[in-house]
């Protein structure tokens, strides 16, 4: 059988009031007080039961699944106010780009140029030691060397700039989502445990107790 759907319970409520009846009934066992579920009533006769008779068990938890509902919209038009907010800020231009990937190829450039400029120098040098290009080309790959020395210290110093940057970043970003998240968390146990408590199990306590058998006659 399909389940009513009750006035005041959205359609996307409706698999949660199904699991919190399915836990009721595969622990109905353990409760004195459901003696007679799967005996005198099967655990799927309750069911069909208790989902047709959903807008009745549902009524006794109206007032913490109407809070339950509120705090959810609010928590979702904030998060729908500050998307709009994030994607208008400007992303990043070609600027940061740029000075990245030079950061990056400075160093390796510098650092080859340096190698193979120290090595024909040292070459030039050995073998004419009085030329004045062998001399020169030493110069240059010393030159090289410290442009590339620097260009390392450039990167590890932007790396440790944006690690500091991000990290605030991330902390607050998830500071004040954290507290509708906690009170929706909360409205949504309060209004599932009110349903179990108020609404599922005297339901199905009634009706065991409609079809308990009558007492017999009184002994004389």
């Amino acid at each position: 059988m399909q389940m009513n759907v009750a006035p005041h319970l959205l359609t996307e409520d409706r698999a949660e009031y199904e699991r919190l009846l399915d836990d009721a009934l595969s622990t109905a066992h353990t409760r004195p007080d459901l003696d007679g579920a799967g005996t005198r009533l099967t655990l799927a006769q309750l069911r069909s039961l208790t989902l047709n008779a959903t807008t009745l068990v549902t009524s006794a938890a109206a007032s913490e699944y109407d809070h339950f509902v509120k705090v959810r919209e609010q928590n979702r038009s904030t998060r729908g106010s500050l998307a709009p907010a994030s994607s208008d800020r400007p992303g990043p231009g070609p600027g940061p780009g740029v000075v990245a990937i030079l950061t990056v190829l400075v160093p390796v450039l510098a650092g080859a140029a340096a190698v193979i400029f120290l090595l024909v120098g040292a070459v030039l040098h050995a073998l004419a030691p009085t030329m004045v290009f062998g001399a020169t080309l030493l110069t240059a790959g010393l030159v090289f060397g410290v442009v590339a020395a620097a260009g390392l210290l450039c990167a590890a110093a932007g790396l440790l700039l944006t690690a500091l940057r991000n990290s605030p970043a991330e902390v607050s970003a998830g500071g004040p989502s954290a507290a509708p998240d906690d009170e929706l968390s909360l409205a949504r146990e309060a209004w599932r445990r009110a349903l179990l408590e108020r609404g599922i199990l005297p339901f199905l306590r009634d009706v065991l107790a409609a079809t308990a058998p009558p007492p017999g006659p009184p002994v004389p």
